[in-house]
């Protein structure tokens, strides 16, 4: 999947299951996130088609450490590019291992019962995302952070998914890449609005909760999520959303 232009030089990447996206400045590329490791076997076709080379990319700005989010980190950086994470996040970034908190994975018992965890699951498994490759080398950021890279986006500490995830907001063009912190296809029940990632999938889900607070107040035209399509409303209507799910689970 390639959706050039989702608003000027951001490009929609991945596949059905998880999004990346490029952002292009001046002919120059930054990665955020890199999806999964299959993805390596488009990766050459998927640049082409938007006129650009493996090298071209500077840099890889990640919005968590997990597996599906990563898995072309290694194949950037092989190719000259930097790879930037949160420092709460780059240990397991070095050294990928089961979560923890409400996402280790004993908590994932009650889950076994249903069709769609088998089916996302297996699909990351089948793309490599049981096997995340570690990556050593890569630059830390903190809260705040302007980021040195094309398109320098400021990073947003928002934790819970993971320790150490991340948004990214491109001030200059309205645009929001919230990662795992929200997603507008909850792959375990399929409905399409903005919402947290599934109980089980996060660290802490009140920390998860608590970073909607770090979107809300923002300004974009457009918020990118790891899992499911754009959503143009702006963050403090997804905020909403997402917390309306919250409160109908209960």
């Amino acid at each position: 999947m390639t959706q050039p232009n989702i608003v000027a030089g951001v490009h929609r990447m991945g596949a059905a299951l998880v999004n990346w996206y490029l952002v292009e400045e001046d002919g120059r590329l930054t990665a955020v996130d890199a999806g999964l490791p299959a993805f390596r076997e488009a990766l050459d076709a998927d640049l082409a088609a938007l006129g650009h080379r493996v090298e071209d990319v500077e840099a890889v700005v990640l919005t968590h450490s997990d597996g599906d989010h990563t898995g072309l980190a290694r194949a950037f950086q092989a190719a000259g590019a930097r790879v930037l994470i949160h420092a709460d996040d780059d240990a397991k970034l070095r050294k990928p291992g089961p979560k923890e908190g409400e996402a280790s994975p004993i908590h994932l018992v009650p889950l076994l019962w249903r069709p769609a965890f088998w089916r996302f699951m297996g699909g990351m498994a089948r793309r490599g995302g049981g096997k995340p490759p570690s990556v050593e080398g890569a630059k830390t950021f903190s809260d705040g952070d302007v980021l040195d890279v094309p398109g320098r986006p400021r990073a947003l500490h928002t934790p819970g998914h993971t320790r150490g995830h991340s948004a990214l907001l491109l001030e200059g063009r309205g645009v929001l890449f919230v990662g795992d912190e929200l997603c507008t296809w909850n792959p375990l029940t399929g409905v399409r609005e903005p919402q947290l990632m599934p109980r089980q999938f996060n660290v802490s889900n009140a920390a998860c909760e608590q970073s909607l607070a770090v979107l809300e107040p923002l300004e974009a035209e457009v918020t990118l999520p790891g899992h499911g399509d754009p959503w143009r409303e702006g963050p403090a209507a997804a905020v909403a959303s997402a917390r309306r799910v919250l409160a109908e689970r209960g």
